[in-house]
């Protein structure tokens, strides 16, 4: 952002909500591109989890380190959660620094199931030994998101069927919205505006909801997914599976709500880290079958809060 464009943005805050409001506006954007600044520079430039041995690598999307130790007693499968500095403080980012030239080999063994949207400009599918982009048939329209289930359904059924290298499963959980929440549930895909539905993090940072009170639906919406993921362990066979996440959250640290990109705030670049294995017991049969429709990338962007 340039100065030029900062200062037309103040003005228009300033005649749309008045001289406090407007300021405090182009205020916080000022802090943010600076901040980016630093992030764009390399500071805490984290490095890519093709840095590291695994052979499935479970991402949690938006999960905090503090947040997943704070439910770690209540898994068996999660141990010591240790840390991993991210490239990114957003999902696209994260796959355009993940997915790398760099490391092309590996990504040619490794087959990518993701319920997150981004994938449909953040990567090539053809670079991959095979991607199921499961968000394009199996999106929930009531819940505004993709659900575990459907993840674990189609990650379960290439691991039995491709027996790939190495396995990426995205779940998009505890990211916004929270499904077993009233703060983000039923969002409408059709009608979805917002400048009319702010998100989670604008209502959090303008005080219309309660600090505990949206800490607690993000926790439950981690726990949500974490039953899926033993799930997912109890259905699969690989001595080497790692949970982490892409980025993390931020919950008003130095002002910032969210996960804004190139933000280099420790509670968006340091994320979990958990190593752990997974038996394939049998007991499960998968029940989601891949499809070829397409989901607007636009509607599915928007019900996650990013448009």
């Amino acid at each position: 952002m340039t100065l030029a464009d900062w200062t037309r943005g103040t003005l228009h805050d300033i005649r749309q909500n008045g001289v406090r409001r407007g300021s405090k506006d182009a205020a916080h954007e000022l802090w943010l591109g600076a901040l980016r600044r630093l992030g764009r520079l390399g500071y805490r430039s984290g490095y890519s989890t093709y840095e590291r041995e695994w052979d499935v690598l479970v991402i949690l999307d938006a999960c905090r380190v503090d947040l997943l130790r704070e439910v770690a007693d209540e898994y068996s499968f999660i141990g010591d959660v240790e840390t991993h500095p991210s490239p990114a403080s957003m999902s696209r980012t994260w796959m355009n620094r993940t997915f790398t030239p760099e490391y092309s080999e590996q990504i040619r063994s490794t087959a990518y199931v993701t319920g997150n949207p981004y994938s449909a400009d953040a990567i090539d599918a053809g670079d991959f030994e095979t991607v199921d982009e499961v968000w394009r048939y199996a999106w929930d329209d009531e819940a505004g998101t993709i659900l575990p289930r459907s993840i674990t359904d189609r990650a379960i059924r290439t691991w039995r069927d491709h027996r790939p290298g190495r396995l990426v499963v995205h779940y998009m959980q505890p990211h916004y919205p929270f499904v077993t929440a009233s703060l983000g549930h039923g969002i409408d895909l059709d009608s979805f505006d917002e400048e009319e539905t702010p998100s989670v993090w604008k209502r959090l940072q303008s005080g219309d909801l309660d600090h505990e009170e949206t800490w607690t639906a993000y926790r439950r919406n981690l726990e949500y997914v974490l039953d899926d993921v033993a799930l997912l362990l109890d259905n699969i066979d690989a001595d080497r599976v790692a949970i982490s996440a892409d980025h993390g959250n931020a919950f008003g640290e130095a002002g910032i709500y969210g996960h804004p990109h190139d933000v280099p705030l420790d509670c968006l670049r340091t994320v979990p880290w958990v190593e752990t294995t997974a038996t394939d017991t049998g007991e499960y049969e998968p029940e989601l079958e891949r499809s070829d429709a397409d989901g607007d990338v636009t509607d599915r962007l928007e019900a996650l809060g990013y448009k």
